[in-house]
């Protein structure tokens, strides 16, 4: 009785449980709620790919599972002591039926490897691309260097996060806009470009990841990793990852943020960035960064202008 006792409270405290579930999926952001419970299809093909490839995997996993448990528990119902069932003990060895459970999965392995070999082979091939950004992790942020147009800049955390998350702020962490996933200088790109990005750390190993794009890929100090997605043409917006490697004490705030604009919107901001760049350079002052577009200021086929607001200075390097 004692023990029906306690099944029962506990039955009633999951139920409790599964009914507050609902409250917590917060449906005004796609990376929260019930969607963490999965991977995102993204925004490139490369990331649906790998999604889709994800999801065939999983349920060539369910059959299998369902066909070995229900065996399993068939035979453990069927063949049991209490309806007469005794044991064989003369039985040590089958060929056919140690030959048809070597077969069988070795055929559903290949079966398997052959869809997962083409996605791999995609996801590492980085030529033909229209644009080359070489990004580089440090203690905590991310320098992002485009290698042909003459553009470099670091990215950190907001100085909105940076002030809540100090020990004693009395700042309530729910009033900051996306806490801990805002920086002051996003990575900017154009959609429909295939983008390239030569992955390196100044320090420790980091790692790199937008779930949105299908990319994770450590920056390790001495080594270049290559990675690239495209974002989908009609798909501009701002796109949000994190080091997904543990980096030191501050690992938790160094976000990444990705801009992805209209190729017109880029070409304009790129432009900017440049010119700046070379006034403070023959200023001798930190280089500046133009504000990004924005396109949640606009509708989804467009983003809007680049802003002429007066930057803020990039840091001047990496600190502990």
């Amino acid at each position: 009785m004692m023990i029906r006792y306690k099944l029962a409270r506990f039955a009633a405290a999951a139920a409790a449980a599964a009914l507050t579930l609902p409250a917590w999926a917060d449906e005004s952001y796609p990376g929260s709620g019930w969607g963490q419970l999965n991977m995102p299809r993204g925004v490139t093909d490369i990331s649906r790919r790998i999604y889709d490839l994800h999801m065939t995997i999983f349920w060539v996993c369910v059959v299998i599972g369902i066909v070995v448990f229900g065996v399993m528990i068939w035979s453990i119902v069927t063949f049991r002591k209490s309806k007469g069932a005794v044991a064989d003990v003369t039985l040590v060895h089958n060929t056919r039926v140690e030959v048809v459970w070597t077969v069988i999965p070795v055929i559903i392995l290949i079966a398997m490897a052959v869809p997962a070999a083409r996605v791999l082979v995609e996801i590492e091939d980085t030529t033909r691309s229209g644009l080359t950004i070489k990004v580089t992790g440090f203690q905590w942020g991310w320098q992002y260097d485009y290698l042909d147009q003459g553009v470099l800049y670091y990215s950190r955390l907001d100085r909105a996060s940076d002030a809540a998350r100090q020990l004693m702020s009395g700042i309530d962490v729910t009033t900051v806009p996306h806490y801990l996933l805002a920086v002051d200088h996003p990575l900017v790109v154009p959609v429909d470009t295939k983008v390239r990005l030569l992955i390196t750390g100044a320090d420790v190993i980091h790692s790199w990841w937008v779930s949105d794009f299908g990319v994770k890929k450590d920056a390790i100090p001495g080594f270049i990793n290559e990675a690239w997605f495209k974002v989908d043409a009609d798909k501009p917006g701002i796109y949000r990852g994190q080091c997904a490697e543990l980096c030191g004490r501050d690992h938790g705030f160094m976000p990444i943020v990705v801009n992805a604009v209209s190729k017109a919107d880029f070409d304009t901001w790129l432009k900017n960035t440049a010119a700046e760049e070379k006034q403070a350079s023959a200023a001798g002052q930190a280089t500046p960064v133009a504000a990004p577009p924005d396109p949640r200021a606009a509708p989804a086929a467009t983003a809007a202008p680049p802003s002429a607001a007066a930057p803020a200075a990039a840091p001047a390097g990496a600190s502990g």
